[in-house]
């Protein structure tokens, strides 16, 4: 036995426990968690040079055999045999296995059988085996493998992830380097969102200035001149080779045309093609912008001219027409819309919008696809042949399955990838309605509110990576892994499977199997979280810091050092807050079972300048405000950092408590931003100030929020700082002022009243200083 656990912690598989009855209740590190999964007795070791045997002819076979050695040799560091008729590891056909997704893998002292009746059963059999040689200490070492038998198949038919690669153009290469992660996990569809305002990425060989304009946008000033054009498309070409590639990893790619509304690109590129036959330029603006494509005779032809070339492209079932947050304000001032609206005999814009959806359905289906779009392409009424992705929470799938539709699920902002993993100053940008691992794991795709007789239209669910603030290929990736794994899990195994501290002790070796395949894999979850109990000011007059330490799953052990040197697994074990003089700098982190460190170190620091020292991570939102977005520098930019947590209706935040009692001065890190919001209806909700000098100023008001709240206090004015000429002053800055002496805590709030004609001012940092002693 000992001799047994010994090569199972080296194969990767250190959970095993020590009774023979524990070992047969233990459940192997695979993600998702198999439907069935049962040990025997006995092993099969796996080494160098262990052959694959296919049934003769069967290419499908053969691609999974391929796969299965690709990821063994880069995740394990073995090189399996060659792929013929006899080897120890065998794929079969098996007609008695139903589903097409569905397989069987059994292990025992002969070797390894996956079998399957469906193509993409043998391949799912192939990635769990790969799963099962995880990475380890014995990187490049045979694994033993116990006996055991799985009988497999998913819960939803559609699980997906979607990329937006229109706001931020990636290149080729790393959709392939997602599609092979996405098989690694058995996620099995990607959505590619090709056409925004900011880009048109598809290439249109009919309408050929689609991509030659449509697919390159100027980007937004920060003062000076606007940077050289950015963006780019995909050939029809290498997106057939990309749709093969995607289908030998049993993933298939859903295309998306928006439409009627984001068609700033489309109309930029054949102005004719709009409402008014204004000449525009591609946007670079976030958010929704006012153009929409012309529902006319001539855009419908232009439609079905698009989706033929589409068609030929994406052999996929679905294609993806948009249909969300199309502001109807062109087609109200329009004569010849209004005219079609009411030649049509329909009530509104809404009306017109199903209409048009309904013509492209019933175009679809005569070519044997059907059309889905966003949750909008319910309001007016929900054609036929649509099914619908609900974005806007749970409602539009919940109405649409009743009515007898198919339905994926998708709600912001729980699947909403761009969103923040964390809190943490080391996030790069994103939306900061924060969604952590765990938030994505405990969503149920199964919305409450569906009759069980309707449940069969639900598809599924999908991560979305909307991509304005997920410039680089690292931010994408960052964002969806490690949840894609979560949402592979809650799409596969059953419901009464999920088990989340499980799941994250399964996932683990999954992290590792996708860094080992180059992938920036958020540690987000698994990172140390300092807390300081009280407030800074306490923290300063005691000339003491309490720190407690967590993190967002609880998995591992807390260790942690105060010398400045990285933590080990034989660092301290934290066990409670930690009471230290300021000036210690607390470096920690979680290590596993294995002694592993499960994220990297992070470190807090105690001194008297860090307490005073408030990054825009550490400021709040102002009165009637809220931040929403954590933005880069440049809307282009490359770099993680600087990142800078916004209210984009409103040029304020506010420093918490500031212990003004003991700081007497400050210094403030101004930021310049672009202005890049495409606000819709909601242009008038952003604040104007009043400015007094010509480019407005920054004020800093001490009691701001206390005020606010009560309208006996007043604010008071610290420092008023005029702000220099954005087009010629430098992006970043800084100003200085002194402090009153007041009692305890108190807000400072940093306005600037700039117009809103000019860039966006925020705070970068505030440091507070004290008297020289």
């Amino acid at each position: 036995m000992r001799a047994f656990l010994k090569t199972a912690r080296h194969s990767g598989w250190a959970a095993l426990l020590l009774s023979s009855t524990a070992f047969a209740q233990t459940v192997p590190p695979l993600t998702p968690l198999p439907a069935s999964l049962t040990l025997g007795k006995g092993s099969f070791t796996v080494a160098n040079g262990t052959a694959i045997a296919v049934p003769a002819g069967d290419t499908a076979a053969v691609a999974a055999a391929k796969l299965l050695a690709a990821h063994v040799k880069v995740e394990r560091g073995l090189t399996l045999g060659a792929t013929g008729t006899s080897g120890a590891i065998r794929f079969e056909r098996d007609t008695a296995i139903q589903g097409a997704e569905a397989y069987r893998m059994t292990v025992d002292a002969k070797g390894v059988r996956i079998a399957a009746s469906g193509d993409r059963g043998l391949l799912y059999g192939a990635m769990t085996l790969a799963q099962l040689l995880s990475p380890d200490h014995g990187f490049g070492k045979p694994v033993k493998l116990p006996a055991l038998n799985v009988e497999d198949a998913p819960r939803f038919g559609w699980r997906g992830l979607m990329l937006d690669i229109t706001r931020h153009f990636q290149p080729i290469e790393f959709v392939y380097g997602v599609v092979d992660q996405m098989a690694s996990v058995k996620l099995n569809t990607l959505h590619l969102h090709l056409t925004d305002d900011q880009g048109w990425r598809f290439e249109v060989k009919r309408y050929p200035k689609l991509t030659e304009i449509g697919g390159w946008r100027t980007p937004p000033s920060t003062g000076g001149a606007p940077g050289p054009k950015v963006g780019g498309f995909y050939t029809q070409e290498q997106l057939k080779a990309l749709v093969t590639y995607a289908a030998e990893r049993g993933v298939t790619i859903v295309p998306e045309i928006d439409l009627p509304g984001h068609a700033q690109a489309l109309v930029a590129a054949y102005p004719e093609l709009g409402i008014f036959g204004d000449h525009t330029e591609v946007s670079h603006d976030w958010g929704v912008n006012p153009y929409l494509f012309n529902p006319g005779p001539k855009g419908i032809a232009f439609v079905k001219e698009v989706l033929d070339e589409l068609m030929a492209v994406f052999p996929g079932t679905y294609i993806h027409l948009g249909g969300d947050e199309a502001v109807k304000d062109q087609w109200e001032r329009s004569p010849e819309v209004q005219a079609q609206i009411k030649a049509l005999g329909l009530k509104d814009e809404n009306g017109l919008q199903s209409w048009m959806i309904e013509q492209f359905g019933a175009y679809l289906e005569q070519h044997g696809r059907r059309l889905i779009g966003w949750d909008e392409i319910l309001e007016g009424g929900l054609p036929k042949s649509a099914s619908v992705m609900s974005w806007r929470g749970e409602k539009g799938a919940v109405e649409a399955a009743n009515a007898g539709h198919d339905v994926v699920l998708s709600p912001a902002p729980t699947l909403y990838l761009d969103s923040l993993q964390s809190d943490r100053s080391d996030e790069p940008p994103g939306r900061l309605s924060i969604q952590t691992l765990a938030d994505v794991y405990k969503y149920e795709p199964m919305p409450a509110g569906i009759d069980a007789a309707k449940a069969s239209h639900v598809l599924g669910a999908q991560g979305n990576a909307w991509s304005e603030y997920l410039i680089t290929p690292y931010q994408v990736q960052h964002v969806l892994f490690p949840r894609a794994a979560a949402i592979a899990e809650i799409t596969w195994s059953g419901k009464d499977k999920r088990d989340f501290t499980g799941f994250v002790t399964r996932l683990q070796p999954q992290m590792a199997r996708w860094r080992r395949s180059g992938m920036e894999v958020a540690d987000s979850a698994f990172a140390v979280d300092y807390k300081l109990q009280g407030t800074r000011g306490e923290a300063l007059r005691a000339n003491q810091a309490k720190v407690a330490l967590t993190s967002q799953t609880g998995f591992g052990t807390i260790r942690y050092t105060l010398d400045g040197k990285q933590p080990t697994a034989k660092s301290p074990v934290y066990k409670a807050p930690l009471t230290l003089k300021p000036g210690t700098t607390i470096t920690a982190a979680a290590f596993d079972a294995a002694g592993l460190a499960t994220a990297t170190p992070r470190a807090f620091d105690t001194s008297r300048t860090a307490l005073l020292t408030r990054t825009s991570s550490d400021m709040v939102a102002c009165p009637k405000g809220a931040l929403g977005l954590r933005v880069p520098l440049n809307a282009e930019a490359q770099e993680n950092a600087p990142v800078f947590n916004v209210n984009l209706f409103d040029t304020c935040t506010a420093y918490p408590a500031a212990p003004l009692d003991v700081a007497t001065g400050f210094t403030v890190d101004v930021a310049r931003t672009p202005r890049n919001y495409g606000l819709a209806h909601d242009f008038n909700k952003v604040r104007a100030h009043y400015n007094v000098s010509t480019y407005g100023e920054l004020i800093v008001r001490a009691r701001c929020i206390a005020a606010a709240k009560d309208p006996t206090i007043k604010p008071i004015v610290v420092g008023t700082f005029p702000l220099p000429d954005p087009a010629k002053a430098p992006q970043q800055f800084r100003f200085s002022g002194t402090l009153p002496k007041l009692s305890g805590d108190e807000d400072l709030c940093f306005q600037f009243t700039s117009p809103l004609s000019d860039p966006f001012y925020t705070v970068e940092k505030v440091v507070l200083t004290e008297a020289s002693k």
